[in-house]
């Protein structure tokens, strides 16, 4: 059975997260390890999870809690249960656990692969929506990368809504103010 755990750095799980955060993200899409540990241990929107089914530990997501929304930062599963239907498992926990709006961010279609993922998302009830996205960078110096957003838990989701929640991603988990 599929849980979240939420966890600190000090969790003894906590090297497991990391690696896999290393291993399935560059540098260019992730905090450094110092910045991830005090995000982890120190900001109250901020949820680091070990997923686990039974004691395996299969992957991690971070999410962070907003009054109108949760926002999908990073999901990985590891590459040892990759291909065995934990994604979709994930996702639908997700969605039992998180009510209410549901956010993440996702390449722009312009490949197989990232068709592919938009795709998964799609079949786990996600809609893609048009409006422009910049991903701020992680760190000085980087620079900014095109997305879209996907959401779940509502029919419609205006510009307006867009900008709003844009804005607190913005502000709160890049640290940057356009």
């Amino acid at each position: 059975m599929i849980q979240f755990i939420p966890i600190r750095t000090n969790h003894t799980s906590y090297p497991f997260v990391e690696q896999l955060m290393l291993d399935s993200f560059p540098l260019t899409e992730r905090r450094t390890e110092k910045d991830q540990r005090e995000v982890t241990d120190n900001e109250p929107r901020f949820k680091c999870m070990l997923i686990t089914d039974g004691t395996l530990e299969i992957g991690l997501i971070t999410l962070w809690q907003f009054p109108d929304f949760t926002y999908v930062e990073h999901l990985a599963t590891s590459p040892s249960v990759r291909n065995q239907g934990y994604g979709k498992q994930i996702m639908l926990k997700l969605t039992e656990l998180v009510p209410g709006l549901v956010l993440l961010e996702v390449e722009l279609p312009e490949n197989e692969l990232s068709r592919r993922r938009i795709g998964f998302y799609e079949r786990c009830g996600f809609t893609l929506h048009p409006y422009e996205y910049l991903q701020p960078p992680y760190h000085a110096g980087g620079e900014p990368f095109p997305l879209r957003i996907m959401t779940k838990g509502t029919e419609i989701f205006t510009l307006e809504e867009f900008e709003k929640c844009r804005e607190s991603i913005y502000r709160y988990v890049y640290k940057y103010i356009p």
